[in-house]
């Protein structure tokens, strides 16, 4: 036992050590969600991927008591015995390593008398936690603290590692926690570990269904719009993004009544709301957003202490007729999502470098909707009931860097409609924020008694308050994104280092959007040419680098030198060299 700083407000902080040991040793591959997380931990900062829990302890549990359950579980679960050891010159770890024994360590914060709201000091605690980025290749995966008043426990606050654990598997640790401290014997783990789940996924019919899982993937990064919200203000790939929480009765009820009406799900019609109303505000006609899931709906893998969550691509388009006949694409679309998001996470990522790259686009993932308001004894779970009903609440929190334009939790749909909302502060201000979490509260109320039919943008405008974000005529719809001409062409320009660049719209012969393509008209002096000029290809790769964080450009479709300045004529342009940047097959020297 070691002595540690107290904090303000705390009278003494002890660290204890605890020791475990259970089972044997073993090492293996990562799964497909470790090796997901652990590219995410790797890239992201510790408090935004970093999870946290706060457990009850019953009164009267003593602290050896609480130390012994801690360590039954280290002892119970393999995950919380992983550890991913990799060298310098590895990129990401491959390996994970179960450990038959060792120790972790605990931290206790006494107090004379906890604050008021000891739940709320409980949660500042653990989230304080999540700020210390954990060692993959050393760190016990749990961060724990124990809150004491005069001495006795009164609860744990805790950080988790994503790399072993997800919001699901923290619920599953905590109802066996409280099992525990009741005296409760547990039964037999059932659930495959993390290295049975390796195994199952490195078998061929394992391999099979990632590829699936990929193949979706491809189609929507091929057809789908780049960026939900490409629009003026748009840039970067992170922004510091305050929060909003909705809570409302009056929206539960809605929900409630509709899901009644149609038959569907409560969150399958939440989903189809909020999708509808992300694609009007930003103006799009097809929603593509990221929906997290469990993964946990094979009855083999509900309680399986490991992480299982990974991205569900959504790509719903969201002309309907009517709210119903929406809500039934989205069910279909929801489901072939789901079922297509267990994969490599190294082969996804290298698919959408690849694909990207051919299609001249970068992925952004703007719009995000995790719902876990139906996963039992979760984060959300784990908060105390609602108490309070209020009609419609709105308040802001705290600010959080996050790489999306649109963040959607639901933490609870009933006796109360509870979300929380990120949106991207440069595209919303407060008001319009705040516009976006009531307007799907009214939505929900308009399609609770009847079915809305569905026709201009004027419709959802006029029942929920939001606004389709306004375009100049700069703006244009090429291969399935908006797109700004203008900021191709800067864009490149920047890229082949302040060369005078134009890019012009051409449309098809059906004169459709399908048809339409870019052409980059690139003025080149004829005097340097024969000593080695910029290839197509070149520059194709050029923008590519230039692309993240540039929702409103995509690549030309073809890349035309000309000798002089590219303002001129298509009569006058003498062209030197042409080429797609996608394909060798399509370049052409003229000489």
């Amino acid at each position: 036992m070691t002595a540690a700083l107290a904090p303000d407000g705390v009278t003494g902080a002890r660290t204890l050590t605890v020791r475990y040991a259970g089972g044997g040793s073993r090492r293996g591959p990562v799964t497909m969600g470790q090796a997901n997380m652990i590219r995410c931990i790797l890239r992201d900062e510790p408090d935004s991927i970093n999870l946290h829990d706060v457990w009850p302890v019953p009164d009267g549990t003593g602290t050896d008591r609480v130390l012994d359950a801690l360590a039954a579980l280290a002892a119970r679960h393999e995950a919380l015995r992983t550890t991913f050891p990799y060298g310098t010159g590895d990129s990401a770890p491959a390996e994970q390593v179960v450990a038959a024994e060792g120790t972790f360590t605990v931290t206790v914060l006494d107090h004379d008398e906890l604050p008021e709201d000891t739940d709320a000091y409980a949660e500042a605690v653990a989230r304080a936690a999540r700020d210390i980025r954990f060692r993959l290749d050393l760190d016990f995966p749990l961060r724990l603290r124990i809150l004491a008043r005069a001495g006795r426990p009164v609860r744990v606050a805790l950080a988790a590692s994503h790399a072993v654990t997800d919001g699901s598997a923290l619920g599953v640790l905590r109802d066996e926690w409280l099992a525990l401290l009741a005296g409760e014997t547990l039964p037999p783990v059932t659930a495959p570990t993390p290295l049975d789940l390796a195994a199952e996924e490195n078998s061929p019919a394992g391999r099979r269904k990632s590829a699936a899982s990929l193949a979706h993937w491809e189609r929507v990064l091929r057809t789908g719009p780049q960026a939900m919200f490409a629009e003026d203000g748009a840039a970067g790939t992170d922004a510091d993004t305050p929060g909003l929480t909705l809570r409302s009765a009056r929206g539960a009820r809605a929900l409630a009544a509709a899901a009644r009406r149609t038959g569907a799900l409560p969150g399958t019609v939440l989903l189809t709301a909020w999708c509808m109303l992300t694609a009007h505000r930003a103006g799009q006609s097809v929603c593509v957003a990221a929906v997290p899931t469990s993964n946990r709906f094979l009855p083999k893998l509900a309680r399986s202490v490991s992480p299982l969550s990974q991205d569900a691509l959504l790509c719903l388009d969201v002309r309907a007729p009517s709210f119903d006949a929406l809500l039934a694409k989205a069910w279909g679309a929801a489901m072939n999502a789901y079922r297509h998001s267990r994969f490599d996470a190294l082969d996804l990522w290298e698919l959408i470098g690849r694909v990207t790259t051919e299609r001249g686009s970068r992925f952004a993932r703007d719009a995000v909707f995790n719902d876990i308001s139906a996963l039992p004894s979760t984060l959300a779970g784990a908060a105390a009931p609602d108490g309070n009903a209020p009609e419609l609440e709105l308040a802001w929190g705290g600010s959080r860097s996050l790489p999306t334009r649109l963040l959607t939790f639901v933490y609870e749909t009933d006796p109360v409609l509870r979300l929380a909302f990120w949106a991207d502060p440069v595209l919303f201000s407060r008001a319009a924020a705040e516009e976006l979490a009531t307007g799907l509260v009214r939505l929900l109320e308009a399609v609770a008694g009847a079915d809305m039919p569905l026709g201009a943008g004027g419709t959802l405008t006029e029942v929920t308050g939001v606004r389709p974000v306004a375009r100049g005529p700069e703006w244009t719809r090429v291969d399935g994104c908006w797109v700004s001409p203008a900021a191709v062409a800067d864009a490149l320009g920047e890229a082949l280092d302040g060369r005078p660049v134009e890019v012009a719209v051409e449309e098809g012969a059906d004169g459709t959007e399908d048809g339409r393509r870019l052409t980059a008209y690139i003025g080149t002096d004829e005097r340097t040419w024969a000593e080695g000029d910029v290839t197509a290809d070149q520059a194709h790769a050029a923008l590519m680098r230039l692309l993240p964080g540039r929702p409103g450009v995509l690549a030309p479709h073809r890349y035309v030198f000309v000798e002089g300045p590219p303002r001129q004529s298509a009569a006058a342009r003498r062209i030197l060299r042409e080429g797609t940047g996608r394909s060798r097959e399509m370049r052409h020297d003229h000489q």
